[in-house]
């Protein structure tokens, strides 16, 4: 399952965020959306996590969460149809 992050400070890293949600269960990937010109954090990123039971859980008890001064919000990504 692919998971949106946002509200993001942009010091957090994907290591922080990767560490956060491996407590739930395994990462397959996790990135940062970067601004092209700065390379710096745009405040969100995707998690994509292989079992839906545990990314459930991630999200139930990562949303809200308090991270870098920030509540961060936490959903299940919608999938973009071309």
């Amino acid at each position: 399952m692919k998971l949106l992050i946002r509200n993001l400070s942009r010091s957090t890293s994907e290591d922080e965020i990767r560490r956060i949600f491996a407590s739930y269960g395994q990462v397959q990937s996790c990135n940062l959306v970067l601004d092209k010109a700065t390379g710096k954090s745009k405040g969100f990123g995707f998690v994509e996590m292989p079992n839906n039971g545990e990314a459930k859980q991630a999200v139930k008890n990562l949303n809200g969460m308090e991270l870098g001064g920030k509540n961060i919000r936490v959903k299940k990504a919608e999938e973009v149809v071309d």
